[in-house]
């Protein structure tokens, strides 16, 4: 998996997944500074309710 297509895939849909938003989470450790910077903003779109935790069918 790669944050920068869930980053996107997360926008354009709406929805993140718990397995993607889990992934993120073990993995932050070894994102780069600009991910680091793209997982925040992809938090605050979840804390803003612009992305929403569900599935996609």
């Amino acid at each position: 998996m790669n944050l920068g297509s869930l980053f996107l895939e997360s926008v354009s849909t709406g929805i993140i997944t718990s397995e993607e938003l889990d992934w993120v989470t073990n993995n932050q450790r070894d994102f780069s500074r600009i991910e680091e910077a793209t997982a925040l903003r992809l938090g605050r779109l979840l804390d803003g309710g612009l992305i929403h935790l569900g599935c996609r069918i």
